[in-house]
């Protein structure tokens, strides 16, 4: 990639933080790049093409940087700590908040929501692998819809980002109930073998029933 094209994607991204997803224009990322705006469509076609390829690039290089530590998670407790850890340092960089502003300018233009959801995606894809091999032979593997569990942490964490900027203490509490809810599911699976059998049997007859 030229130096160019990657001083307009992370200028993009420095004008997203700076004005909000409204003030985005071909000027303000020029400016934030230090380039001509003719640039911005010699290079990229249209804003809404940049915005899009700012957002993969900017999220794919943030998974990328914490992938190898979730590689590595080996309970709920300790995917909560490393959820807590990229929730302090992506809010200081404002990253999340990036994400967020996207989010919101998706929904009233469907040029960026599909490349939007596309950046989201990785996130959910690197989640949703880390909870399937946790959860795997836990009695809640057969109830969890695992997909569906990292695409409702995903939000949830853009939920709080947000939540944090108007209520740190709640935030706070939302996590540490996160925290009592893995500690459960650790109990859980901790059973002897015949206290595993019931419960499971038990899981089996409500899933059926519903």
């Amino acid at each position: 990639m030229s130096d160019t094209k990657q001083r307009l994607l992370d200028g993009t991204i420095a004008a997203i933080r700076e004005h909000g997803i409204a003030g985005v224009s071909a000027r303000t990322i020029a400016a934030a790049a230090g380039v001509n705006q003719a640039l911005v469509f010699y290079h990229f076609g249209t804003v809404d093409d940049l915005l899009a390829a700012a957002c993969r690039a900017s999220t794919a290089e943030r998974v990328r940087h914490w992938s190898a530590r979730l590689a590595q998670v080996g309970s709920l407790r300790e995917l909560l700590d490393v959820g807590r850890a990229l929730h302090d340092q992506e809010r200081e960089l404002g990253n999340v908040s990036v994400l967020a502003q996207l989010l919101a300018g998706a929904q009233g233009d469907e040029r960026l929501a599909a490349p939007t959801a596309a950046a989201l995606r990785l996130w959910v894809d690197e989640i949703e692998s880390v909870l399937g091999r946790l959860l795997a032979g836990s009695p809640f593997a057969e109830v969890a819809d695992v997909p569906g569990l990292a695409r409702a942490v995903s939000a949830a964490f853009i939920g709080l980002e947000l939540y944090d900027g108007v209520d740190r203490a709640a935030t706070e509490r939302a996590l540490a109930a996160l925290d009592q809810l893995a500690v459960l599911i650790e109990v859980v699976d901790d059973l002897g073998p015949i206290a595993r059998r019931a419960l499971q049997s038990r899981i089996t007859r409500a899933t059926r029933r519903s």
